[in-house]
């Protein structure tokens, strides 16, 4: 098994509500970021407050948010359809979650950052579904991404937060790209037997359902989804200390391929 995956594993039976994968100073410290999931049935709560700024990110299902004496419902009928909400809070900030709905499911991100900063609720309208590579490799390539917020957007985050949609048969998170800031994937596939390639540096992971991907040492990860398949990966990048995430480093043999006059075989017969 590779070091840089985590097989999936059922929430159905667990008595537990909160599922770590990574932990900051846990086996992928060198993401510096801990992920987990948070598994709510219908009046189930989670509660916490600890010194690290943090994300919750509603996969599907419904829950009560309260923070900061506000309370809001919020509901999302699947990661593939719908856009997210997600709740970012400072530092120190009490949070509680309440089940709504019969079992609803949110990921947490926390991670280091000692800069004050106002809670943020975001909102479904607010992250609008980006057909990147529309248009360009024959659509081979076309995806689609919500940013939900990064350096841009959210400046005081320690933190990049989105999710992307792969077609059936199709790429994403492509032409090959890198970055030094590490980042976790966390994925669903549509239906639930699908599965993916993640080119990882030099190994080629085989990624399923509820799967989860550590990228560090800068290494490439372009990804393909089987056909007849459709994929959804929660990305969350952390940013360098004087190095923020802002874009990717692409890799130069491949951006050919995007320009608009590129020709592709068999339209462009032999030669190199």
């Amino acid at each position: 098994m590779s070091q840089y995956l985590i097989k999936g594993q059922s929430l159905d039976r667990s008595e537990n509500c909160y599922f770590p994968i990574s932990e900051i100073a846990g086996d992928h410290r060198g993401t510096g970021m801990d992920f987990g999931l948070l598994r709510l049935c219908q009046d189930q709560e989670f509660q916490e407050a600890p010194d690290f700024e943090r994300a919750y990110l509603l996969i599907f299902g419904e829950v009560t948010l309260e923070w900061a004496g506000r309370r809001v419902r919020i509901s999302r009928g699947n990661c593939f359809d719908d856009s997210p909400w997600v709740l970012q809070v400072p530092g120190g900030m009490p949070v509680r979650i309440t089940g709504a709905g019969a079992v609803s499911e949110l990921s947490v991100h926390r991670v280091r950052n000692d800069r004050p900063f106002a809670t943020r609720l975001y909102t479904p309208g607010e992250t609008a579904d980006e057909y990147r590579g529309a248009g360009t490799l024959g659509e081979t390539a076309t995806r689609i991404v919500r940013t939900v917020f990064d350096f841009t957007t959210a400046p005081w985050s320690n933190l990049v937060l989105g999710e992307v949609i792969g077609f059936p048969g199709k790429w994403s998170s492509y032409p090959p790209h890198s970055h030094p800031q590490p980042e976790i994937y966390h994925y669903r596939t549509c239906p639930r037997s699908g599965f993916a390639y993640c080119d990882l540096g030099e190994e080629v992971l085989k990624v399923q359902d509820r799967d989860t991907v550590f990228i560090t040492d800068g290494c490439i990860h372009p990804h393909v989804t089987a056909p007849g398949y459709a994929l959804w990966y929660l990305w969350v990048i952390r940013h360098l200390d004087g190095n923020p995430y802002i874009a990717p480093d692409f890799v130069s043999e491949h951006q050919w391929v995007t320009a608009q006059t590129a020709r592709f075989w068999p339209e462009r017969k032999g030669g190199d």
